[in-house]
């Protein structure tokens, strides 16, 4: 099931269910061109792994695969819905795209045993993880480089986790050119392995997304750009650039 949040033509937020034939929300159909899109959750928090795939470790220097996953947050500050506008920072000249998913956590937890960390999840989406290299450079805790506004595209639905293949297809394109491609299964932490990392020490909240991390590829942004992200059982997360 796509389950998906939108605001309708009268204002209102609904939570209705995405089908070929449109948005299914109490008795009534909305066409998805006349709605807006919301991101399909409302984050308290988002944990990302930094260099989740074997190249892009490789394509960033790393020769040995970490114990553990590398981990760093991002605020609710970043998150922007399907269609919404990827804003690039002032003064920056380094601002990248890179395709993630998103694991949906369904209720509150801490210390989650992998063995029953699926349990947890509410469902996978798309996410983009907007990184301005200009200031990450500098830093050590990548708050500039990673936490600024509209830094952090997700959506447009959520995907129960039966809907979602364990090879499930990652695909980024810049202006219609394919950027990124990968597979789940090429991550070097599992879903279940990720969740029990996280939650070891951080108490995870309903709604709160923990970011798969980026395969080879990630790539320079510009004023006028459009950039998908496709994965596979969720859908296409579309969104234009703009400058602040």
């Amino acid at each position: 099931m796509h389950t998906v949040r939108f605001s309708d033509p009268s204002g209102l937020t609904r939570t209705g269910t995405w089908t070929d034939s449109g948005i299914d929300a109490g008795n009534q159909r909305y066409d998805p061109a006349e709605v807006t899109i919301l991101p399909p959750s409302e984050p308290t928090k988002i944990v990302c792994q930094a260099g989740g795939y074997v190249d892009h470790r490789e394509e960033s220097g790393f020769e040995d695969l970490p114990d553990r996953p590398e981990l760093f947050l991002k605020t609710p500050n970043c998150v922007v819905g399907h269609g919404d506008a990827i804003e690039l920072p002032p003064g920056r000249d380094e601002v990248e795209f890179e395709a993630e998913f998103g694991i949906v956590i369904d209720e509150q937890c801490r210390a989650v045993d992998e063995d029953e960390a699926m349990e947890f999840v509410r469902g996978f989406t798309c996410v983009n993880d907007i990184s301005n290299r200009d200031d990450q450079a500098e830093e050590r805790n990548w708050v500039r480089g990673k936490a600024f506004d509209a830094s952090l595209p997700i959506g447009p639905v959520l995907a129960t986790p039966d809907e979602v293949p364990d090879d499930a297809r990652l695909e980024l394109r810049l202006n219609g050119e394919v950027k990124q491609e990968t597979t789940r299964d090429m991550m070097i932490f599992s879903v279940p392995n990720l969740i029990a990392e996280v939650s070891e020490l951080i108490t995870l909240e309903p709604g709160d997304i923990i970011a798969s991390g980026t395969p080879f590829g990630p790539g320079p942004l510009g004023e006028g750009d459009v950039v998908e992200v496709e994965f596979e059982g969720v859908g296409t997360l579309e969104n234009h650039v703009v400058a602040r």
